[in-house]
């Protein structure tokens, strides 16, 4: 299929209904003293409104995006957005970068630039890739399916075909975290003919094969199990509603902003290494311009419909199945469920492994040098 560039280019009338909806938003009570605890707390969100209302500068931000190359092009009936920024060095290596929820595109903005021109960020030239940064159907310029179906392991194997069909390389790389993280997993279990191999954050799946002729799961294993159990009952929530009933929520958040942006930033920090204060990892142009994407691009409703497709469907392998291709894990110490190698070795075919010293789930945003230095080091010996 043809593949075109793309501009992204909001008009003014979208933006003067943004404010207009900001300055007249409803503010629901709060109990005193209560922080963070119930939720998005009142004051920040307040704060942050305010901000984005009179002083978060969308043009800016728009200009900054599109300094990257930026296309749109067709796999399997889906209009799909992507960056594709060429490396800078003697024999550049292809490779596919995939966002998650709430994140989008633009969560790769610092690292983009780190991977395609290494000379320039502190690294050496042969470490070049050729980046391709896509968004997720569904998910900011990207289309949305009108069908249902349509879940994470369908994306893994539109990437393939994105790649190697209509971007015209036979071999590639794969990195991702969150819903990218096992998008890159899919990748890597069906298509190792095409991925030389894959970069990870997560480990949460596919789960293993746990009958017969497998050892027991290790005491260390069981805390992590548990621990997913305990974060899912704490933290969970979002996803249940999500997974369930979607439609139903989009009506707020696709109509209030202010409501939109209470839902994403309470992630960007319950789930970041940022002790509390989301600031501390995250400007709030940086917050405001993912969360304009989805406002502008009417995307929160499509975007949320992923976990009604993907959350529930079981992703468990055979008997002496495995992903086979060559696989490297980098260990948030504040991600969501924190990497164990024993457990990712029952799945993974792990041939490279770094506990990182901070950071947590949005790793591209808040620890970028570290990432970008870990896929450099496990993708040098495979050019």
């Amino acid at each position: 299929m043809a593949v075109e560039p793309f501009k992204i280019d909001v008009s003014d009338s979208v933006l003067d209904d943004l404010r207009a909806r900001l300055e007249r938003t409803r503010w629901p009570d709060e109990l005193p003293g209560t922080g963070w605890d119930y939720g998005s707390n009142l004051d920040y969100i307040k704060e942050l409104v305010e901000y984005w209302r009179t002083k978060f500068d969308w043009r800016a931000q728009e200009k900054l995006i599109n300094s990257f190359s930026h296309f749109k092009t067709e796999v399997d009936g889906l209009g799909i957005h992507f960056i594709h920024e060429k490396g800078k060095g003697p024999n550049p290596m292809p490779l596919v970068i995939t966002h998650g929820w709430p994140g989008t595109f633009f969560e790769m903005y610092k690292v983009i630039p780190m991977l395609s021109d290494p000379a320039n960020h502190g690294g050496d030239p042969a470490d070049a890739f050729d980046v391709v940064a896509p968004s997720m159907p569904g998910y900011g310029f990207s289309g949305a399916s009108d069908k249902r179906g349509l879940n994470v392991l369908s994306i893994g194997d539109l990437w393939a075909k994105l790649m190697s069909e209509n971007l015209g390389y036979p071999k590639f790389g794969a990195q991702g975290g969150d819903w990218g993280a096992r998008v890159t997993a899919k990748l890597g279990l069906s298509h190792g003919d095409k991925v030389v191999g894959i970069h990870t954050t997560s480990t949460s799946s596919p789960t293993p094969y746990l009958g017969p002729g497998t050892r027991e799961l290790s005491e260390a294993e069981k805390e992590m199990l548990a621990q997913r159990v305990q974060w899912l009952a704490d933290e969970g929530g979002y996803s249940h509603i999500q997974a369930t009933k979607p439609q139903t929520l989009s009506y707020g958040l696709n109509d209030s902003p202010a409501g939109l942006a209470a839902w994403i930033v309470e992630k960007y920090r319950t789930w970041s290494d940022c002790g509390g204060d989301v600031e501390s990892r995250f400007t709030k142009d940086e917050l405001l311009t993912t969360i304009t994407i989805y406002w502008v691009t009417q995307s929160i409703n499509s975007s949320t419909r992923l976990y009604f497709e993907s959350f529930f469907q079981a992703w468990e392998l055979g008997k002496d199945e495995k992903i086979q291709v060559p696989v490297a894990v980098a260990s948030f110490p504040g991600e969501n469920s924190v990497p164990l190698r024993e457990w990712a070795e029952r799945s993974y075919n792990v041939q490279h492994w770094t506990d990182m010293p901070s950071g947590g789930h949005f790793a591209a945003l808040e620890e970028p040098a570290n990432l970008v230095a870990d896929i450099r080091d496990f993708f040098r010996p495979f050019r």
